[in-house]
């Protein structure tokens, strides 16, 4: 059950657990080399902030949910922003590290846009 799954939350770059941050860093490149240039184009001329968002994945890389704890303020922009995460799923499964300790890891990060996707 989703309720009682082993969780880890990483809402920064930094924790103790250096298997959880370098899933969140692996996943975070997969997204920035594989948006498209025009996915990011489009975006960065409709943004009105920079949008913080919550990514849920379960141990096999599916994505549990995707929560925006800020806005960008464009509703289409966000819809892109669960476009491309869900578009490159299955991220990596975990580790066998990681999943001996975690079902699910929830990677908070602020999405910028320029010539591509930043995620910090």
């Amino acid at each position: 059950s989703l309720s009682t799954a082993r969780r880890a939350r990483l809402w920064g770059r930094i924790d103790p657990n250096t298997e959880l941050i370098r899933y969140a860093e692996a996943w975070a490149l997969k997204i920035h080399f594989n948006t498209r240039p025009e996915t990011v184009r489009d975006a960065a001329q409709r943004l009105k902030t920079n949008p913080m968002v919550t990514v849920a994945i379960r141990s096999n890389g599916t994505v549990e949910s995707v929560t925006f704890v800020l806005s960008s303020g464009s509703p289409e922009v966000d819809e892109a922003i669960r476009r491309i995460i869900r578009s490159h799923e299955p991220y990596a499964a975990f580790s066998p590290a990681l999943a001996s300790e975690y079902d699910v890891v929830e990677i908070r990060r602020t999405w910028y846009f320029d010539v591509a996707v930043r995620l910090y």
